[in-house]
């Protein structure tokens, strides 16, 4: 069985949406599943951010325990002036223990994101998420362009799912859902290939 951690940062519930629909993808491919949101560090004045977070009380919050149990990572966050949204960041700030240990080599890890505008720095902050995952020597695992999920109207990037939500708290496409689907289970595959290689590697 492969472990898949779904770790994000959602201020007013898009990214919560698509982190929601990966965890269900995960599951139904037979996956452990972690659902695991990023806490909140300042409060962002965003219409609808209180009632998100009353919303989400009950999903647990990450830890670098999370990071260290997955085979598979899918890491979400709303787009912060082309980057990835400072919460998200302060967490995997935290990952330097396990990174610089080794622990998270060769794991499979992907990003998504929510955007408030069209072209409004959802592909800069996936790609900015890429850095970390650089460092902690995992395998990114992009979207590609090889599914005809991929070619729907709202989808069209081939880094990771993402959605335009403009003003809409909690808004996605039902084509991004079917987007973070695919992403999902292309990194449950890349994590168990890479799960297999490590298992004949350590047999021989």
């Amino acid at each position: 069985m492969t472990n898949v951690a779904v770790i994000y940062y959602s201020s007013t519930g898009s990214t919560h949406r698509l982190a929601v629909a990966a965890a269900d993808a995960a599951a139904a491919e037979g996956a452990e599943v972690r659902l695991r949101r990023v806490s909140e560090t300042a409060a962002t004045g965003r219409p609808g951010s209180e009632e998100h977070a009353a919303s989400v009380a009950d999903i647990p919050e990450a830890t670098p325990d999370d990071l260290q149990w997955a085979d598979a990572i899918l890491l979400g966050t709303p787009v912060h002036f082309g980057l990835a949204a400072p919460q998200l960041m302060q967490f995997i700030n935290t990952s330097s223990a396990l990174s610089i240990q080794g622990e998270l080599l060769n794991k499979a890890v992907s990003a998504f994101a929510s955007g408030s505008a069209e072209h409004g720095g959802q592909v800069t902050a996936i790609l900015a998420l890429h850095n970390a995952i650089c460092h902690w020597g995992s395998v990114i695992v992009a979207t590609g362009s090889a599914d005809p999920v991929l070619y729907e109207k709202n989808n069209g990037n081939p880094y990771g799912a993402s959605t335009v939500a403009g003003n809409r708290a909690g808004f996605i496409h039902p084509e991004n859902a079917g987007a973070i689907a695919y992403q999902t289970r292309r990194t449950l595959h890349v994590a168990a290939a890479l799960k297999a290689a490590e298992g004949v590697r350590a047999a021989a």
